[in-house]
């Protein structure tokens, strides 16, 4: 039975570490969303370029005319276009590259583009410190005695955390969206009341956007975590391969999930508060 356990313990650290380290080398790629915004926003810039010579050329012919008679410059912003803007991180720490900021209309992502949110997510320092900073609570706790103490212990729960995240990631951000045609990114709402605001971010585990840009059952989400504790049941001892622990852990990862988009939704909102503080 160690045996067994051992080459299942292995083969789920070649998976990790394949897959992991083939496409965090796109992670320093830039992001095809985050291109889209920035393309969005140029053209944005542009057209106001040049509505401000229109204005400017307006301007001069209307000099000729009565002062009463001339039209008023409109505004060089709209200011409800920058609400619900969202930034790469929150906080400038929590990554947070899959929100999309509020009334912005996105092309479908590529499976490569999926596989890069995939891995900002998954490759982020951030996630690296969570992740040893979970094996240092597992071990404390002793949750599972059988890996040992010391630093050989700690790293036989800092890889099975990793992995944890990592596998989630890739399965719900990017292998199941790639065949189930969905996108994995968060649209903020950013507008309504606060109860409804807070319903929407977290029915999104629930509902999401296709490639297609329609609005479907978020399979990607649900079945995505279900595969990766399941596949946990891999490399984690025999009496963590329960059903019920499989199940506890595939609902709290959703639930965490869930919560998540509650923070991205009224990031923009905390942020321009603190953006007008200073």
């Amino acid at each position: 039975m160690r045996t067994i356990r051992g080459r299942a313990a292995f083969l789920g650290v070649v998976f990790t570490l394949t897959v992991t380290a083939a496409n965090c080398a796109l992670a320093n790629a830039q992001d095809p969303g985050q291109a889209s915004q920035q393309g969005s926003q140029q053209s944005q810039q542009s057209g106001t370029t040049a509505t401000s010579a229109s204005q400017s050329d307006s301007k001069d012919k209307s000099q000729s005319k009565p002062p009463d008679t001339a039209a008023p410059l409109a505004s060089a912003q709209d200011p409800a276009n920058t609400k619900g803007q969202q930034t790469n991180r929150i906080l400038g720490v929590m990554p947070n590259y899959r929100a999309v900021s509020a009334n912005t209309q996105l092309p479908p992502l590529s499976v490569k583009g999926k596989f890069i949110l995939a891995s900002k997510d998954s490759c982020d320092y951030t996630s690296i410190v969570f992740a040893a900073g979970l094996a240092g609570v597992r071990q404390a706790q002793r949750q599972d005695p059988e890996f040992g103490n010391g630093m050989a212990g700690y790293g036989r729960y800092f890889w099975r955390s990793f992995a944890d995240q990592a596998v989630g990631n890739y399965f719900s951000e990017a292998i199941l969206p790639s065949f189930t045609h969905e996108d994995p990114r968060y649209y903020t709402l950013a507008r309504g009341g606060f109860l409804h605001r807070t319903v929407y971010a977290f029915t999104r585990i629930l509902v999401t956007k296709n490639d297609s840009g329609s609005t479907g059952f978020n399979y990607s989400e649900i079945i995505g975590n279900g595969f990766a504790a399941g596949l946990a049941n891999v490399y984690y001892p025999a009496q963590d391969r329960t059903l019920r622990n499989t199940g506890v852990n595939w609902g709290e990862q959703v639930v965490a999930d869930g919560l998540a988009n509650i923070v991205k939704e009224f990031w923009p909102d905390i942020h321009d508060r603190l953006h007008r503080k200073k």
